[in-house]
């Protein structure tokens, strides 16, 4: 497993809306910090296993900063605020509290499918972005 000081994202590399979300962030991050892995890939795996996160669950993306993890609506809040600029202030939303924040990315996860679809296979990064993706 390939190791990093950069924050990782792991996603559903089936999904539509995350493939989508990680060209979201691959554009507006001008500095090329984040790393990506699908939560199905063999490195997806171990660090979910790294963290003692379930292997089965992929309703959440996954975001990992050093030694420490996000999941839910804090790892798109996050995610927002490594962007920086004007995305940023999206983190201001973390003040709202946490069950109500989750309960509305739950709601879009459980959703997400129907939708925006999904692939039969995991997006393939094309060659100038593979350095970023972990596996």
């Amino acid at each position: 497993m390939k190791t990093t000081n950069h924050p990782i994202l792991l996603f559903d590399g089936v999904c539509n809306l995350c493939s989508n979300a990680v060209q979201f962030i691959i554009k507006r991050d001008k500095k090329a910090r984040f790393r990506f892995a699908s939560l199905q890939s063999e490195t997806g795996q171990q660090l979910l296993q790294k963290f003692n996160l379930p292997t089965d669950d992929i309703t959440t993306m996954v975001l990992i900063e050093g030694d420490k993890y996000y999941t839910h609506s804090t790892a798109g809040l996050r995610n927002a605020l490594h962007l920086g600029g004007l995305w940023q202030l999206l983190y201001g939303f973390i003040i709202v509290p946490k069950p109500i924040r989750d309960a509305v990315y739950n709601w879009i996860a459980r959703n997400r499918y129907r939708w925006f679809g999904q692939s039969e296979a995991c997006m393939i990064p094309t060659p100038e972005l593979k350095a970023r993706f972990l596996d």
